[in-house]
């Protein structure tokens, strides 16, 4: 079976890795001061500073910031601070949807690729799951994502990790995508992609310009999700190019 999107056939099955912060929403504001709610609630300090964020995963983020002031945690540490961080989502959601926006084009991407034959979306983030499912469903994100087919900050704490984690399950359906590729806006989503030869596909709405972007070696770049059908050819032709997945 197969779809015409623009000047691309589409005979095969895509499986579309999306990262979520600043790919498909921005909740940035938000989300630093339940951080720092349940940092605080979990090691007593108060957050004073944060380690980098963009690229990283929920657990190398929480132990460099504990490192940050001088409080040495294990994974059992981090376990305590993803119940606590997942419990303010969970009781913020509101706050969230009312502070944070999904980012042009997202809603409208993500149908696009659903109405591709056989295509299966999911999220490869550096969330915990409780987390990421809470800031998709906020802004109504969640209906054409595949929940049990993603990799997330709770999985592993390597990016690249999240990636593998994602690509065993599909590997596992059925009927398994044929080509998957990896939508981000840092380049991390690209190394992570790169590490097991999926091209991504870099949207320049984070803290990362088209110039950078194409410097990690994103495969193409885009401004934004804006232009649906832009976004989808891209996918589309990248997938084309994707090596075999099973």
């Amino acid at each position: 079976m197969s779809e015409t999107t623009g000047s691309t056939q589409v005979g095969y099955r895509i499986l579309v890795l999306w990262d979520i912060d600043r790919t498909l929403i921005d909740v940035q504001a938000v989300g630093l001061r339940l951080y720092s709610q349940a940092f605080t609630q979990v090691t007593g300090q108060t957050m004073e500073q944060h380690a980098v964020i963009d690229g990283q995963t929920d657990p190398v983020i929480f132990h460099q910031t504990a490192r940050l002031h001088g409080i040495d945690t294990n994974v059992a540490d981090f376990r305590g601070f993803a119940e606590a961080l997942a419990d303010q989502h969970r009781r913020r959601a509101e706050q969230i949807r009312r502070q944070g926006r999904a980012l042009p084009g997202a809603a409208a991407a993500l149908a696009a690729v659903a109405r591709l034959p056989g295509a299966l979306q999911t999220v490869v983030t550096g969330n915990v799951r409780p987390v990421a499912q809470i800031k998709l469903t906020a802004f109504g994100l969640h209906t054409h994502i595949d929940w049990a087919a993603g990799g997330f900050g709770d999985d592993h704490s390597a990016r690249d990790a999240l990636v593998a984690h994602a690509l065993r399950h599909a590997r596992e359906r059925a009927e398994p995508p044929d080509a998957a590729v990896l939508v981000g806006d840092t380049p991390a989503d690209t190394a992570a992609a790169h590490a097991h030869d999926i091209p991504a596909l870099a949207v320049a709405t984070g803290s990362s310009g088209p110039h950078q972007l194409r410097a990690a070696g994103a495969d193409a770049v885009l401004p934004d999700l804006a232009d649906t059908r832009q976004v989808l050819q891209q996918i589309c032709a990248l997938a084309a190019r994707s090596g075999q997945l099973r």
